[in-house]
Order: structure tokens, then sequence, then C-alpha cells
């Protein structure tokens, strides 16, 4: 197969989708790899260490479009992307459809195959190739705002792990899957006083099994969350419903109950974000006050520390992409489970229900279309 791997070109995204590493094995299976000239660059990656793995390289996004079969990426196509993307082409990379109406129905026009990381799902319903970047996610959002509390950066002026005789920092974790579990794991590391709330009993008792004792549960509904926010210095937004809309679990009236300067980071900022007031931002201008309360919410906050999030994604997707060069989609998908989960648009039709559901589109049976 002919694999392409374009330079990401959504703001400060220095992601690459493929290491060297990546290309070597492409290459090894006797498939073709062309990579865009410095996709590489900001990851710490060359164009000569990807050509001497075995990939040639292209001037222009154009040319890497026109000629791959499959392309793989990190985020998902951006408006001057859509008209490169060709009918029955195969694009593997993180999409995020229940977020933009404008992008699901591009994708539905260009007649491609749109194949999502992130509702790649393994028999235990976890994410394969969402966990990584989770982790990623999760650990910045506590490094991120602990920076913006800061006064300089009107937060509240608060240290999060304190020193001897102040009391620590108060932080409050809306969900416990994988970045909220990274993210309680980093701000108690820091010292900080750590509250997850789940939906889940059971993920609870998990939580408090494995967290050390400045790490609290408390089960997740709106008179517990209005109750935690009075109080708290950061929030992290951390739900997440695979391949569908986030829940709004703090509205625009709640803010007033939260004090002047309090941070939140809205991880689920992706799929529409748990916090009503949040919109996607980015590295370039990352917050927004609304009421007093800083919102961080980067959609793409991985992009930021690129070397490590790409190591990352390549360990994860890999294994995928390699099935999908060496059989084709069809027969990789009808083989295997986990990518059939991660077909969201084929063709022109939607396959995926949190996307159909999204913005009440007809939604088609992928068997269907094998």
């Amino acid at each position: 197969m002919i694999v392409g791997v374009p330079k990401e070109i959504k703001n400060n995204e220095n992601r690459v989708a493929m290491t060297p590493a990546g290309v070597m094995e492409m290459v090894k299976y006797g498939h073709k790899v062309f990579i865009q000239k410095d996709a590489g660059i900001n990851s710490g990656f060359s164009d000569s260490e990807f050509q001497a793995a075995g990939a040639e390289i292209l001037d222009t996004i154009e040319e890497v479009y026109n000629i791959a079969e499959m392309i793989v990426k990190v985020k998902e196509p951006i408006e001057s992307e859509y008209k490169l993307i060709k009918k029955d082409q195969l694009v593997f990379t993180y999409f995020h459809f229940a977020s933009s109406e404008v992008l699901t129905k591009a994708m539905i026009g260009s007649g491609a195959v749109c194949l999502a990381y992130e509702t790649v799902e393994k028999a235990d319903r976890s994410l394969p190739l969402l966990i990584p970047m989770s982790e990623v996610a999760g650990r910045m959002a506590i490094q991120e705002g602990a920076k913006y509390l800061e006064k300089p950066q009107k937060g509240k002026g608060v240290l999060l792990g304190g020193v001897p005789g102040v009391p620590t920092g108060k932080v409050l974790i809306l969900g416990g899957g994988i970045v909220g579990t990274q993210a309680a794991k980093m701000a108690a590391g820091l010292g900080a006083r750590v509250v997850i709330m789940d939906v889940s009993l059971p993920r609870l008792r998990q939580l408090a099994d494995i967290m050390p004792a400045n790490v609290t549960t408390i089960l997740s509904n709106e008179y517990n969350i209005k109750e935690a926010i009075k109080d708290v210095d950061l929030i992290v937004g951390a739900v997440l419903i695979p391949g569908a809309k986030a829940p709004h679990l703090i509205t625009r009236e709640m803010l007033k109950l939260m004090k002047p300067g309090t941070v939140v980071v809205d991880v689920a900022v992706d799929q529409g974000g748990c916090i009503e007031t949040c919109h996607p931002t980015t590295h370039q201008d990352p917050i927004y006050i609304i009421d007093d309360v800083v919102h961080y919410c980067v959609a793409n906050m991985p992009g930021a520390v690129p070397y490590t999030s790409t190591m990352a994604l390549t360990n994860a997707t890999l294994p995928y992409a390699l099935d999908l060069a060496n059989k084709g989609w069809k027969s990789a998908c009808q083989a295997n489970a986990e990518l059939k989960k991660g077909l969201n648009i084929v063709n022109g039709q939607v396959v995926y229900a949190g996307v159909a559901d999204a913005f009440g589109l007809p939604l088609s049976e992928v068997e269907d279309l094998f």
C-alpha cells in the first residue's frame, strides 16, 4: 500500500503521525511511505532520518494526498485539507467528529473512508489509540493548570503543592478514566488535595485503592459538583463518551459559585467540552476569562510536547496501521473488531452512532458496506 504522512498544519500542532521506526516497519512489509518535507522536524525527526528508514520525501502536502492510498495523520483535517482528500482514500487519524458538523459533512462529501483513532475499541471497552494521548493530556492538565493559577496569568496566585505552614491547593477532577487518573497522579505528586468525581462506583473503588492519601473519591452528580466547585483552585474536565459529544457537567450559571481566579482545564474540549463555557483554544492563545474564571481549552494539548507524544502515539497506532496496510481496510476491519469500531464515515455514509446522533444524520450499518 502507498502510505502518506503529511505535515500537521493545525495551530501549533508539532506532532507527526509516524516515527522513523514506524516507517522502517512499514517498508519492511513492502509498503511505500511518503513523508511531507519537514513533517517530523518539530518532533525531533529529520527528513534524513525518515529517508534512512526507507521513506521518500515529498515537498508539498498536495503531493502527499495525491499519491497516498492511506493517509496517516495526528489531528483531524482542517478546511484547507478538505479538498485534498479523495474518494475511497483511507484517512487514519483523530477525527472527533461529534464536536464538528462542518468536518463531518466535509468528510461525508469527500467519499473517503474515515477511521478514527479515538473510537478504535477493545473488547474490554478500552480505547488503545486514545490512551497514550490521554495520558499525556491528563498530566499536562495539571502542569498547565498550575501555571495559570499564577497571578500574572490571572489565576488565584496559589501554589498547588503549598509550602510548610500554608495549605496546599485543591484540585477537582471530573472523570476517573485515563485522563482523570493521570491528572490525579500529577496533582497528588505535587502535594495538592485532590478530589476525583465519577459516576461509576466500581471505578471510584479502584481509584480509592490505588491513589495516595491526598486523593479523595466522590460520586459525580449535580449537587456534589456544585458543592465542590465553591472551594477548589483548579478543575480538570476529563469526561469522555467514546465518539459522542461530552455532557456539560458545569454550566455557565455554575461559574458564579467559583472563586475569582479559579482555573478550569477542559481536556474534553475535543469532544465539545464538559464545561458549558469552554470552546477550543490554541497553544498560541490558550486562555480566556469568563466571570473571573480562567478557561484553558487547548484542543491539542499533547502537541506542546511533540517528541514524547509522537513516540507514544506511534507505539500505539503502528500495529493497526500495519494491519490496514497489509490487508486493506475492508479485510482488516472484518477480521479485527477493534478496527471496525474505528470506522466513522465510509464513502459518504455515517456508520458510527455517536456521530449520527450528534447531528441527526442517518446511520448506515457498516456490515452492509463490506
